[in-house]
């Protein structure tokens, strides 16, 4: 029989490759959605007839217990959150509901149905925030700078807490930023490709961004969800870094998007206070080598591959959207 797995958040980046990951192990894969007035399901519109989609909130106790005792899956995958750090500045005391406490409300629901199902959290790198040493691994210390970070910081110890106290397999992913075609717009890898293709189509004239020398460890999200899996498959239940172990700076991304467009970046790209962030983080650089030692798990897509494979994306999908040749 297949293993049945429970994705909370699969209608985003992550879920939506998650999803199509665990299709291809032959799992049955069930997807938790919010009930909300503008449904979002293009990410996954290329495999909604195969997982079967189930509402439910982490902001619902009863809704979650009740999704976990209809479904009973051998794995959930919490990949719902309040997921991009400027708006946690916004409604921090709502990235909090969702971000830390919705974590506890699902493994509350775990351990009450039953202990036995296998629960990964994506845990974040933004836990790091004002870095104490680098790269960061698994020991780093914890200095988040967003209401966002701050909030990941209690689901990831309410993940080891559970572990700990309630036997309960529950692996937490610290996940270094992860991207792809599928990233939203509102991100500054994906913001910046999809604008370089609308400048070279001529339907833009310029690119305001913030801190073009801010450096993080990119990778693909793809590569990722496979590091999600595996930790689920693991003996034991553990915390792994997932990273490349390199660093890139904003303007290095834009570079590079904006050369497959054969364009030169400083002709369109404005510096804007507006995007700058009340704290930035410091260097945020993976040691990924437990991952690798344990689980056998390695990045397979480079940045500058990555960031050329979301300008293609880009292209063709901005030409679809203003019905270009």
């Amino acid at each position: 029989m297949a293993k049945r797995a429970l994705i909370t958040g699969v209608t985003g980046q992550d879920g939506s490759y998650l999803a199509d990951f665990l299709l291809g192990k032959g799992y049955e894969v069930f997807g938790m959605v919010r009930r909300s007035s503008m449904e979002k399901f293009d990410r996954i519109e290329h495999i909604k007839d195969k997982i079967t989609i189930k509402q439910a909130d982490l902001l619902d106790q009863y809704s979650l217990i009740k999704i976990i005792e209809d479904i009973k899956p051998e794995e959930i995958y919490n990949l719902a959150a309040m997921s991009f750090v400027p708006t946690s500045w916004n409604q921090p005391v709502l990235t909090a509901q969702f971000t830390a406490i919705g974590v506890t409300r699902v493994l509350e629901a775990i351990r009450a149905i039953n202990p036995k199902i296998k629960f990964y959290q994506a845990s974040s790198s933004e836990m790091f925030g004002k870095v104490k040493s680098i790269p960061q691994n698994e020991k780093t210390h914890f200095h988040p700078r967003s209401p966002y970070g701050v909030a990941k910081v209690y689901g990831h110890w309410i993940t080891v807490n559970y572990r700990e106290s309630y036997d309960i397999f529950a692996a937490s992913g610290i996940l270094f930023n992860h991207e792809s075609p599928r990233r939203g717009i509102e991100f500054v890898t994906r913001k910046i490709t999809y604008n370089a293709v609308k400048i070279k189509l001529g339907l833009l004239k310029e690119l305001p961004l913030g801190n073009l020398e801010a450096k993080r460890d990119w990778g693909y999200a793809g590569d990722f969800v496979r590091a999600m899996w595996l930790m689920l498959q693991h003996d034991t239940p553990e915390d792994f870094v997932i990273s490349t172990g390199e660093s890139h700076s904003v303007r290095e991304l834009v570079e590079i998007a904006f050369s497959r467009l054969d364009l030169d970046y400083n002709e369109y790209v404005t510096l804007d206070k507006q995007f700058m962030r009340p704290a930035e983080v410091d260097l945020l650089i993976g040691d990924s080598s437990k991952a690798k030692e344990k689980l056998g798990w390695e990045p397979t897509v480079g940045f500058r591959q990555l960031i050329e494979m979301m300008v293609d994306s880009d292209i063709k999908l901005v030409k679809e959207e203003y019905d270009l040749k």
